[in-house]
C-alpha cells in the first residue's frame, strides 16, 4: 500500500473502463478542495468566502 495507491486505482479505473468524462469533474473537485484548504489560513479568506 503506497502513498498514492488511491490515485493509481482511480487512474486504472478511468483507463480500463474508458470513463474519461469523469476526469474534469475530479479535477475541479480537487481544485476546489485545495482552494478551501489554503483559504482557511490565509489573509485572502474573506475575499474567497464572498465568492461562494
Amino acid at each position: 500500500m503506497g502513498r498514492f495507491s488511491v490515485l493509481k486505482e482511480l487512474w486504472d479505473f478511468l483507463r480500463v473502463r474508458k470513463k474519461w468524462w469523469l476526469a474534469p469533474i475530479i479535477i475541479i473537485l480537487l481544485l476546489l478542495g485545495l482552494l478551501i484548504f489554503f483559504a482557511q489560513s490565509s489573509a485572502v479568506a474573506p475575499f474567497i468566502y464572498t465568492l461562494f
